[in-house]
């Protein structure tokens, strides 16, 4: 090569390089997750994260803003300015927040505009090592004997496994003695350790620790068998008859973000989504990427409204309430 064509390479590479630089120099965009750093929905924000900072080719970051069961950050992003610069990726929590929190200062439906379904995330009824059951039955005639001398943890009101005990405890038909944790990482720890029993957790967390058998397992919560635990099987099929309970997860937006901004960020993510590296992050730790057809905004404005009615109901009868 020419020392004439080498020059003219070099001059071009230059001129490419601040166009390049200029391109990433604006906003990043942040996705606030509203539960604590090291949870499950936290270890999806950052996977989700860094796929879309390639199909968006931006930067974007996690922000934890956690607190009242995911109802300080979901307030944050509701209340941030509708440019697309804020998301707010939240659980099935979001859809729990207006029965549980009666101060709650925004509307987790008429205030957010849905980008997209992300995943769904099967559960799994953990216990200590210690605990004197192996199976759902054995646990059964456990609570019969000890009762509210059981405890469960969950990672505060409104969260997921505090929801997956709520159902836990209504199938049972039996109050056990629940402990409440700023995040889903200590009550793990505890639970491990010994000092609590039980804990209803997304497998996003949990898969490791029952690999390593230092949490038992005692069932999976959804409907199916997940493939990454096979020989688990579902609470519904174990004893508890009807149980059902998947985590799903929902990108949002401010309300009033435009419809333009809003077709960018839904393309961004369903590219995300098909992304090798999501769908290997994803699946190490059991959870569903949402197809096409769920990463959208009328699915996920679907399926927010059909839990928000589910569990107005089945709180409304459990009469749980926090200012």
């Amino acid at each position: 090569m020419s020392l004439k064509t080498l020059l003219s390479l070099a001059m071009l590479l230059a001129l490419c390089l601040p166009v390049q630089a200029a391109e990433r120099a604006g906003p990043p965009l942040t996705i606030v997750v509203p539960f604590a750093a090291g949870g499950p929905t936290d270890a999806l924000g950052r996977a989700l994260a860094a796929a879309m900072a390639d199909s968006l080719d931006r930067k974007v970051v996690v922000r934890n803003v956690d607190g009242a069961g995911g109802t300080v950050g979901a307030e944050r992003v509701a209340k941030a300015g509708p440019d697309g610069n804020t998301l707010l990726l939240s659980n099935i929590g979001h859809a729990t927040s207006m029965w549980l929190y009666t101060a709650l200062r925004y509307h987790p439906v008429d205030d957010f505009a849905p980008i997209g379904m992300v995943a769904e995330v099967p559960m799994t009824l953990v216990a200590k090592p210690g605990l004197k059951a192996a199976t759902v039955e054995e646990f059964k005639a456990l609570v019969r004997t000890e009762g509210n001398r059981l405890s469960i943890a969950n990672a505060g009101v409104g969260s997921a496994s505090y929801l997956c005990g709520l159902l836990l405890m209504d199938m049972l038909r039996t109050e056990l003695t629940s402990v409440p944790y700023r995040g889903t990482k200590p009550a793990v720890m505890d639970v491990m350790n010994g000092h609590v029993d039980l804990l209803c957790d997304q497998t996003t967390h949990t898969l490791p620790l029952i690999r390593s058998a230092r949490l038992k397992v005692l069932g999976v919560s959804a409907k199916a068998r997940t493939a990454e635990l096979p020989q688990v099987p579902t609470l519904d099929e174990a004893g508890l008859a009807g149980f059902d309970l998947t985590v799903w997860h929902g990108l949002y937006a401010p309300k009033g973000t435009p419809p333009e901004t809003v077709a960018a960020l839904v393309a961004g993510l369903r590219e995300a989504l098909a992304s090798p590296s999501l769908t290997a992050a994803f699946a190490s730790r059991g959870a569903r990427p949402a197809s096409p057809g769920d990463a959208q905004p009328d699915a996920l404005q679907a399926q927010l409204a059909s839990e928000v009615q589910r569990w107005g109901e089945i709180l409304r009868k459990a009469a749980i309430y926090v200012e």
